[in-house]
């Protein structure tokens, strides 16, 4: 008999799209009324049943709602979406999405996230046309010679690094950009691809698990719980420490092992695969650091920083990202003198690499079509906030990050799901006794622990992008979880206690 196969990223989702919409035919629809900030007339708008209504911008208004958040934070900008209302929810006319909306839901899916999609395959562009000039595999060579007998030092940086990009500014749909340039060198230095992703992805969603001042997390989250952010900054920062340290153990460990074993890798039978994809060189003898590939590097290189700037300094978001990557492409088309025919069919063919990574992040996001249209995540959000009630602190509050894990496969945006659950979930916190920033904490924990499985999130175009399956991964992180997950539940348990 044929072996069965895990199926495909893009099989996995539209399974998971399908049993979205047979939820929504199951849980009832509903509703919070929800309040947003017209900057352009100073006034709040309150949304109740596709109805809107107009009241004055002032702290009265916000009392006389229970909505416990300063008026500055509305004004100055720093709450962009619309906030739940505690104590509004009502149950509406049924929204049951049918075999039609399934099959839409991709489609509208990949309309919604085009600026996501269009920074992927404009990457994926630029990629190309750098795999074109050879700068990859002078550069790949180059590090391999540089770390000979360090290789481990590779894991710490990387993952240190993008896990401080994740504590800071939410460093997270970026990282789709670095794996077709770290996987090179990951491979060279003796490791395999499981590696390169454990290093990049678990260092940005640990980053953005225990925030620090991540102001798509924490920051909104504390806003709208009506909290300061720098209450409990002190159990996120030893929550980011140790669970670096941890990752980083139990990373490495699984390195070595492959390292001095190839055939401990749990993609060993994807070994000649991966390396084909990935390691262009076709040769023994490294090639030329010419003064040309030096310049092609810097302007690889420089790329991501100013990217990164721009995100954690300039509020810059998909387009300008974007345009950056495309103005790279350019710039080393005419540092390497890449003919215009071939330059377009190393940028085409780039693109085209990354099409299916494109495709996933578009389906993703139709399953978040599908229960917006269906309404039951404000359903869910409801009886949730029912079950934590009367619980004592420490159960409180590790029953309240496990929820914040199921509730994050329904609204896998963290800004989104701040302003959603904060003004129903934040007010608990003062009826048990302990400080609204240990609701914040658990909101972050629980988001971010499911963030590693989570396949409405990124994992599965990150899978996509090193050619890894999800029942792989599943292998490789569940042990990590664990250890993770109790972790979480010790350092809030000692800080409620």
């Amino acid at each position: 008999m044929k072996k069965l196969q895990f199926p495909t990223a893009h099989t996995v989702l539209l399974l998971i799209a399908a049993l979205v919409a047979g939820l929504t035919w199951l849980i009832p629809a509903g509703q919070f009324d929800r309040l947003s900030y017209n900057k352009d007339q100073q006034k709040f708008v309150r949304s109740h049943a596709g109805q809107d209504s107009i009241f004055p911008a002032d702290q009265a208004t916000l009392d006389r709602l229970g909505v416990k958040v300063p008026l500055e934070k509305f004004t100055n900008g720093d709450i962009w979406k619309p906030v739940a209302i505690p104590g509004t929810y009502q149950k509406l006319e049924s929204k049951p999405q049918g075999f039609m909306a399934f099959l839409q839901s991709p489609l509208r899916g990949i309309m919604e996230a085009i600026d996501v999609i269009l920074f992927v395959l404009i990457i994926g562009g630029f990629i190309g046309v750098v795999y074109h000039t050879g700068a990859f595999d002078a550069g790949v060579a180059w590090l391999a010679r540089t770390l000979k007998g360090r290789e481990s030092l590779l894991i710490v940086i990387i993952t240190c690094l993008i896990a401080a990009g994740g504590t800071t500014f939410g460093l997270a749909e970026e990282t789709i950009a670095f794996y077709p340039i770290l996987v090179p060198v990951f491979l060279a230095a003796g490791y395999d691809a499981m590696v390169a992703l454990a290093a990049i992805y678990i260092g940005s969603s640990l980053g953005t698990m225990a925030s620090t001042v991540n102001p798509f997390s924490v920051i909104i989250a504390s806003d709208t719980a009506g909290t300061n952010w720098v209450n409990g900054i002190e159990g996120r920062a030893f929550m980011l420490g140790a669970g670096l340290l941890l990752c980083l153990w139990y990373i490495i460990r699984y390195a070595e092992k492959v390292k001095k074993d190839p055939s401990k890798s749990l993609i060993y039978d994807q070994k000649a695969q991966i390396e084909a994809l990935f390691l262009h060189t076709k040769t023994d003898k490294p090639p030329a650091f010419t003064n040309t590939i030096r310049l092609t590097l810097l302007v690889f290189i420089s790329c991501f920083v100013v990217m990164i700037y721009g995100v954690s300094r300039l509020e810059w978001w998909f387009l300008e990202m974007t345009t950056v990557f495309f103005a790279g492409s350019l710039l080393i088309a005419l540092i390497a003198r890449i003919r215009e025919k071939a330059f377009v069919e190393a940028f085409v063919k780039g693109a085209n690499d990354l099409l299916s990574v494109a495709l996933i992040i578009g389906i993703a996001r139709g399953v978040t079509v599908l229960m917006e249209d269906g309404r039951i995540s404000d359903t869910l959000l409801y009886y949730s906030s029912n079950t934590v009630q009367g619980m004592g602190k420490g159960l409180f509050i590790n029953v309240m990050m496990l929820l914040y894990a199921g509730l994050s496969f329904f609204v896998p945006s963290s800004s989104g799901m701040a302003v959603l659950t904060m003004p129903i979930m934040a007010p608990l916190a003062d009826v048990v006794g302990i400080g609204r920033e240990m609701v914040v904490s658990a909101y972050a924990y629980g988001q971010g622990l499911f963030a590693f499985i989570n396949p409405t999130s990124l994992i599965l175009a990150s899978l996509a992008m090193v050619q890894v399956g999800f029942d792989k991964w599943m292998r490789f992180i569940t042990p990590l979880l664990l250890l993770l997950l109790l972790l979480s539940m010790a350092v809030l348990t000692v800080g409620v206690l």
